[in-house]
């Protein structure tokens, strides 16, 4: 019998002293925002848990299986099948799960499952090794789920995945039974406390093995990609049960355990590689192509159709002659890499000559250059969420993921080709993993009319016949079962397969209290239940995906919500709206009421609007944006008050530079007053002599001339002084010109959404800079990235505006004799640095200072966010949490951005001050 959904009030008091009330989530807004994943399935769930410890969930699930309660784990939530929805309890990994330890020289890595993906391959890195695993939402997605989905990517193949790198195992059963495989003690107690269900474990095995047809349906479903249902090839290729068990956790889904630490053996992360892209005339000779590089000693193979290349040709960058690609064309992105320069040479003259023979339309040969591969690389990732781009709001973008043996490949991409012409999914295209068989592709798909679930109702009925019975493919080759397909599991393995599935869960899962409906169901309409809608709420956010790649580089992420969290929010709020008041329930009423009010703290006053969430969205959202335009709807009744400060913007600094002054005297009573509160900066430029220096005009920020260096700070200089001082070393000549004290870059009216004052601003700097710049004749020096991010591309092109890093990089450095300092340095990017795309040169000019920059991990905004850190200083704490312990050994840090430097040095410990400090006294 299926766990009941219901509470049990038992059950609800034991939570409740078991996870305190900030982990505890039963509210409307938290329950919809967390209870959504990056499927196209939603369900609400009644009670959502952060935890934080394996103590925990052992407790948690006592309490469920006592009580039974279903219960469903969630990591990233990046996951596209509906594994990570539920109705009942959804268990959400807090950021306590980061622990990870690298054994030997990089062979082996054991993790929590909390930890990213690309975090754990940069931990290896340095050894020149990765994990195997290599999804494309490895930014994104954590361990946990990349277990537990048995997700692999464009290199992995099957090789490579999780259930074949697997090194040891820690997870908890149940019945909050822990077992971890790498502990003998673990080990020799679990054979004596689970004996009968290990000798059923074995029973099944056996029975498994000798039986010749179940065996053979076995081997071939896993000669190929295979993620539908659970790993059966755990059966037929380990004898100890204890193996048995770990490799059936992989891929489970959550349905049969709860993963708290994997140890995996690595592979290697070979220094060098080269990248071609080749475009053959027609489907079937492409295919044939891929048969041939199975063979070579390629990486990856990656397809690509030509509505794929289609979906991408008008891209920045892409080669012209994309567009005129003949309507059959498709595509290869070839890949290989090697230990040395020379045997990556051997093995694309290897490459090249098993395809000699082929005729090809189109051709980018092999290429070492970054600037080639990356281009290319970003052709094949810009498929999928360029269909999203141009999909109709309302709609929603949905990816499949099936395997055709890679010999019957081409005629599985046309009749693939065939279905999307029948069922009139004109937009759908086709790329994939070639050498693996593996398929994928995409289409818009409305669920608002049931005329539109019935024609994809019809067209997965289609697919799966087509892969699993006529083809004998998997209909999930990487992205996990879910709710998707687990109404044709039994349609692609057999009723014997399917037979044997369930009694593997009622032996790890008697109550069925771990992941319900998932993998397993006897639901045949499970796949078109629950369907998430998509309504509109806003041009600026509408094409939002919900995948999830934002979350984590969102510095409000484990405070309030997310990115991906606010729209949600916001579309549920906007779909109310339009329910109006005549047509609204009574508890749709009380509902949009609750949202509403919840969102003011939760999604617009705690929002950084960094616009971070840009840089990982496949489609370029900046939820900023849309938090900037709330702000501006709350806030017209201010919109006067605004405008007066910016016409009056000298005086208004002029106060702020009085308030730090009467703060660092009286800061001692004031309860937000800290050690690292600027002082007021009073300081007088004096240019240096003039004579052979060549002009720059001064922009400095307006937090940079009403604050000086903190009080405790060991150099007192004013930001102002230390740049005219470094620049003069360099040949520059700094000058400050009158009417300096009166600009603003209108950043600060922006952020709050008074964008008539933050114009006004702008357009009185233009024509400022022209004036004193002479019209652009000479050039303009910005000393903070906010400001220089917050101008870019908006002023007179005749102004020339070079900010502080692009600068100092690239003019000054140079002109520089630097003794480096034997101190490491911690260095923060700040956002807008990072927006500005000016990582590498940051990097750069730190390594010239010191032989050991630290970039602490986790951290892209520090949440300061101009006054936030003022007014709303628990955002700042929250985004710097982790910041402390990772910069311990640095003697001080480096920013770009003064406000940011605010909030840095009270989190970290240690003194942070602009790049232009390090540089002065290093040079």
């Amino acid at each position: 019998m299926l766990a009941e959904v219901g509470m049990h009030p038992q059950f609800i008091q034991a939570v409740k002293q078991l996870i305190p009330p900030q982990r505890y989530f039963d509210g409307p807004l938290e329950t919809l925002a967390f209870g959504t994943d990056a499927s196209f399935y939603r369900l609400l769930p009644k009670l959502v848990l952060r935890i934080e410890s394996e103590a925990e969930v052992i407790a948690l699930l006592k309490l469920a299986n006592q009580y039974r309660v279903a219960l469903t784990f969630r990591a990233a939530g990046t996951s596209l099948s509906g594994q990570a929805v539920t109705d009942s309890v959804l268990l959400v990994l807090g950021e306590n799960w980061q622990q990870r330890e690298v054994r030997g020289l990089g062979e082996q890595i054991r993790l929590q499952p909390g930890v990213i993906g690309a975090a754990a391959n940069k931990v290896l890195s340095p050894f020149l090794r990765k994990i195997g695993p290599d999804p494309a939402s490895i930014n994104s997605c954590k361990i946990g789920g990349i277990v537990a989905n048995n997700a692999s990517g464009m290199c992995c193949g099957t090789a490579h995945n999780s259930f074949n790198t697997l090194a040891g195992m820690r997870l908890v059963l149940f019945d909050g039974t822990v077992l971890d495989t790498e502990d003998s003690q673990s080990v020799a107690a679990f054979r004596n406390s689970h004996a009968p269900l290990l000798v059923e474990l074995e029973l099944l095995g056996a029975q498994t093995r000798a039986n010749p047809d179940l065996s053979a349906k076995i081997r071939h479903k896993y000669r190929l990609k295979n993620t539908t249902g659970f790993s059966l090839n755990a059966l037929t290729e380990f004898t100890d049960p204890i193996d048995m068990l770990t490799h059936l956790m992989v891929g489970s889904e959550g349905c049969l355990g709860f993963i708290s630490a994997v140890t995996y053996h690595t592979v290697p992360e070979y220094p060098h590689r080269a990248t071609a892209l080749l475009v053959f005339p027609s489907v079937e000779s492409c295919c044939l192509a891929v048969t041939q590089l199975k063979q070579q000693p390629v990486s990856a193979v990656e397809l690509l159709d030509r509505r794929s290349l289609r979906s991408v040709e008008h891209k920045v960058g892409m080669p012209s002659w994309v567009k005129a690609l003949s309507d059959n064309a498709c595509a290869l992105l070839i890949e290989s890499s090697a230990q040395t320069s020379s045997l990556l040479q051997q093995q694309l003259a290897q490459i090249s000559a098993s395809l000699a023979a082929f005729e090809l339309e189109q051709q980018v040969g092999f290429s070492s250059d970054p600037a080639v591969y990356n281009q290319l690389w970003a052709m094949r990732k810009g498929t999928f969420p360029a269909v999203g781009a141009v999909r109709q709001t309302g709609t929603t973008v949905i990816i499949e993921d099936v395997t055709f043996p890679v010999e019957q490949l081409a005629e599985g991409v046309s009749r693939l080709q065939q279905l999307f012409d029948k069922y009139q999914y004109n937009e759908a295209i086709i790329f994939g993993h070639a050498l693996e068989g593996n398929l994928h592709f995409v289409f818009t798909q409305g669920f608002e009319q049931p005329a539109e679930v019935a024609r994809y109702a019809a067209f997965m009925q289609d697919v799966a016949q087509l892969v699993a019975v006529e083809f004998g493919g998997s209909l999930k080759a990487e992205h996990g079962t879910g709710r998707n397909m687990a109404p044709f599991v039994e349609l692609e393995w057999g009723s014997e397969a399917y037979a044997l599935m369930w009694q593997i869960k009622q032996l790890l899962d008697p109550n069925h209290i771990l992941n319900p409906e998932v993998v397993l169901s006897h639901n045949p309409q499970l796949h078109l239940q629950h369907l998430k809608p998509l309504p509109a709420t806003n041009p600026l956010v509408d094409k939002c995906i919900e995948c999830g790649f934002c979350e984590p580089v969102c510095p409000s992420r484990k405070l309030s919500l997310t990115p991906r969290q606010r729209i949600v929010a916001q579309r549920e709020i906007s779909r109310l709206t339009a329910l109006g008041k005549d047509n609204m329930s009574g508890e749709d009423a009380k509902r949009l009421t609750q949202l509403t009010s919840a969102y003011q703290y939760a999604g617009t006053d705690t929002c950084a609007a960094c616009g971070m969430c840009s840089s990982a969205c496949p489609v370029g959202i900046n939820t900023g944006d849309l938090t900037r335009q709330l702000r501006a709807e709350n806030n017209q009744r201010w919109q006067g008050v605004a405008a007066f400060i910016a016409r009056h913007f000298s005086v208004a600094a002029a106060i702020s530079r009085l308030g730090l002054g009467v703060g660092n005297v009286f800061g001692s009573v004031l309860p937000r007053w800290h050690k690292a509160m600027p002082t007021a900066n009073t300081g007088k430029i004096t240019s240096p002599d003039g004579k052979g220096l060549t002009p720059l005009i001064y922009l400095a920020s307006c937090s940079g001339r009403v604050m000086g260096p903190a009080a405790n700070s060991n150099d007192k200089r004013s930001l102002a002084e230390v740049s005219t001082h470094l620049l003069a070393k360099a040949g520059y000549q700094l000058i400050m010109p009158e009417g300096i004290a009166q600009q603003c870059c209108g950043m600060p009216f922006q952020s709050k959404g008074q964008f008539a004052a933050a114009d006004y601003k702008q357009r009185e700097l233009e024509q400022w800079l022209l004036k004193v710049s002479n019209h652009g004749a000479i050039a303009i020096f910005s000393d903070t990235s906010p400001c220089s991010l917050t101008l870019h591309g908006k002023l007179d092109p005749r102004l020339r505006i070079y900010d502080s890093v692009d600068f100092l990089h690239d003019q000054v450095l140079p002109k520089l004799t630097i003794k480096p300092l034997d101190q490491p340095v911690a260095l923060h990017i700040t956002c807008s640095a990072s927006q500005l795309g000016q990582a590498d040169k940051l990097q750069r000019l730190l390594s010239a200072c010191t032989g050991s920059v630290i970039i602490p991990e986790g951290i892209s905004c520090c949440g300061f966010a101009g006054d936030k850190g003022f007014v709303l200083p628990e955002l700042n704490a929250s985004a710097l949490s982790e910041l402390k312990p990772q910069v311990s050994a640095c003697a001080h840090g480096v920013s770009t951005s003064r406000t940011c430097e605010i909030g840095l040095s009270r989190h970290s410990g240690i003194a942070y001050q602009h790049l232009v400090y390090l540089l002065d006294s290093c040079s």
